[in-house]
C-alpha cells in the first residue's frame, strides 16, 4: 500500500535545478515543503534567471507558481549568483543576496553536479 500524499507526488516531479543556459545571474536556493497534516517532506532547489533584477523576483515567480495548488509552501534559504558558461562546461557558484543572505553554495554546488554531471561546478562565498 502507498501511503504518499498528493504534495509528496507533486514534489517529485519538481525539477531540482532550473538555471538559465548561459550567462551571469542570481539564484535562489528554494525550500519546498507540504501543507498537507502529518507530512512532513521537502525538498530544496535551485532557480536562477538572467531576467531577475532582484533575488525576490525569482522567489515571487517560482513560489507564486508552486503554492498554486494549495499543498505546498515555500521558503527562500538564500541566494548568490551562478556563472554558467556551457562552452567550457564550467558553473561557478558565489556571492549572495542582500535579501535573503547567502544560500548554502555546497548544496547548490551538488545539485547542479547532479544536473549537469559532465561539468565543471566550482564556488566560493566572495563576491556579490
Amino acid at each position: 500500500m502507498c501511503s504518499q500524499t498528493k504534495a509528496a507526488a507533486v514534489m517529485a516531479n519538481i525539477p531540482r535545478v532550473d538555471i538559465d543556459p548561459s550567462g551571469v545571474f542570481k539564484y535562489i536556493l528554494i525550500r519546498v515543503y507540504s501543507r498537507e497534516e502529518g507530512d512532513d517532506s521537502e525538498i530544496d532547489i535551485v532557480r536562477g534567471y538572467g531576467w531577475a533584477e532582484y533575488h525576490a523576483d525569482i522567489y515571487d515567480r517560482v513560489s507564486a507558481e508552486l503554492e498554486d495548488g494549495g499543498l505546498l509552501d515555500c521558503e527562500c534559504i538564500g541566494g548568490g549568483r551562478i556563472k554558467h558558461n556551457p562552452d567550457a562546461k564550467k558553473i561557478h557558484v558565489y556571492g549572495y543576496s542582500l535579501g535573503y543572505g547567502r544560500a548554502n553554495h555546497a548544496e547548490t554546488t551538488e545539485k547542479l553536479k547532479e544536473k549537469y554531471a559532465d561539468y565543471e561546478v566550482t564556488w566560493d562565498n566572495e563576491g556579490y
